[in-house]
């Protein structure tokens, strides 16, 4: 939904914007294609990503800045680039496909690998730390509550039975013995997404990009959103309803705009993809 968030964020030549999931540099780079005297600072927890970003971005490179750091760092992004505020923000929170599809990362459930899951590989817990170590109990309300997955129990009880998990695949093999597939997707997927969004801290790095965010907006500013997961689009939606009840924003998406057929059958992955905008006042 790239072109319909830069729409949303109505781009100008010499305006400053900020990219909070700067992943590859995709939304970057067609944000300092749009530039002339402006300035997009690509923002990024994951190091490794940031660096393919900058390669992948090198033809603007003299329009854009770089920071690696949580969305708790975004005030220190944009002074950094010498700004008080900016015109736009822009935040994916889908997972980068080359953090999918890199087996060493251990997101993926269909390729063998360390049970890491970490965004920044600087942090210290990891998914291998949550499966082989956390109380049955408690491995059972992770996976309910953020993977919202309906076989929990039954779930964490095969885990903690098969311990140690080895592996990526391992753990998927463990889930889908307890969960068989029902659907489309992979038994395993909601306990991996769970696992992930655990491991990084995902629902409290949200909600402190809804707080913080809006900050970082002078008047006239604009945040765009794309959520992928019911649990995030329904906080973006609370608060950005929350702004304008105070005054302080309008909604500029009153129902969230979704991908096309188009889309969804050239890039299946955006299919659950749900946008949000408001503008400040």
């Amino acid at each position: 939904m790239a072109e319909e968030a830069l729409g949303l964020l109505e781009i100008r030549a010499g305006g400053v914007y900020l990219d909070a999931t700067a992943g590859l540099g995709g939304h970057t780079g067609m944000i300092a294609r749009r530039l002339t005297t402006g300035l997009a600072i690509a923002n990024d927890r994951d190091a490794e990503s940031l660096e393919m970003a900058r390669a992948n971005t090198a033809e603007w490179a003299e329009r854009i800045r770089f920071h690696h750091g949580a969305f708790a760092t975004l005030p220190e992004a944009l002074a950094e680039a010498g700004f008080a505020k900016a015109d736009g923000l822009l935040a994916d929170l889908g997972v980068s496909r080359y953090q999918l599809t890199s087996p060493e990362r251990g997101f993926s459930l269909s390729t063998d690998g360390p049970l890491d899951m970490r965004m920044d590989r600087n942090m210290g817990t990891t998914a291998a730390d949550i499966v082989n170590h956390l109380a049955e109990k408690a491995l059972a309300d992770l996976v309910f509550q953020l993977g919202e997955e309906r076989r929990a129990r039954r779930i964490a009880r095969a885990i903690v039975r098969a311990r140690p998990i080895r592996s990526t695949l391992h753990l998927a093999d463990v889930v889908e013995r307890a969960a068989p597939r029902t659907g489309r997707l992979h038994p395993a997927t909601k306990t991996f997404m769970a696992l992930r969004m655990f491991v990084n801290d995902e629902p409290g790095e949200l909600d402190r990009l809804l707080e913080i965010g809006p900050t970082l907006l002078g008047s006239g500013g604009r945040m765009v959103v794309i959520a992928f997961m019911s649990i995030d689009d329904r906080k973006v939606k609370r608060r950005f309803r929350e702004l304008g009840r105070e005054g302080r924003a309008v909604v500029l998406t009153k129902h969230p705009l979704q991908p096309s057929e188009e889309e969804t059958a050239r890039n299946p992955a955006s299919r659950s993809a749900k946008l949000r905008a408001l503008e400040m006042k």
